[in-house]
């Protein structure tokens, strides 16, 4: 019999459970390693990915959307404008708002990026089916859809 089928249901989900948590951080630490060399951090990343899905954004906004804190994305977003990735400017509906856009290096950074990501992805996913692949996104969406808030 099969190790997995062996295993009692809450152990099968305990395990599900560990392999996502190092697949997520397997992944992280992938990427980090292949954008050290370009001097940004995946947390940098993900702020340049939001401000490009949301131009113009607030520094609130970004702590909201990349689920950090203000004072953490505050810090971030200095280090990510001083890098030249991404600039601030006062909003044209209230000068006490500043908003972020990207700058061309910004833009050429993410572009090298996505080519980092999609190599990890390509590899991460290699001898998976694409039924597989639906299957697991089912149930990763409905155990989701169970831990969030209503």
């Amino acid at each position: 019999m099969a190790k997995t089928a062996m295993r009692t249901l809450d152990e099968n989900r305990r395990q599900a459970k560990q392999l996502m948590k190092r697949i997520l951080m397997g992944f992280r630490a992938r990427l980090d390693e292949e954008l050290r060399p370009r001097g940004v951090t995946t947390a940098q990343l993900q702020i340049l990915h939001a401000i490009r899905g949301a131009p113009g954004s607030s520094g609130a906004h970004l702590a909201r959307v990349c689920q950090m804190t203000p004072q953490s994305m505050q810090a971030l977003i200095q280090k990510t404008e001083k890098d030249g990735w991404m600039e601030r400017s006062k909003d044209r509906e209230n000068d006490r708002v500043l908003v972020a856009s990207l700058t061309k290096a910004g833009e050429r950074l993410m572009r090298d990026a996505e080519a980092v990501v999609g190599r990890i992805e390509k590899k991460l996913w290699v001898g998976v089916s694409a039924v597989e692949v639906a299957g697991l996104v089912g149930v990763l969406e409905r155990c989701l859809g169970n831990i969030e808030e209503e």
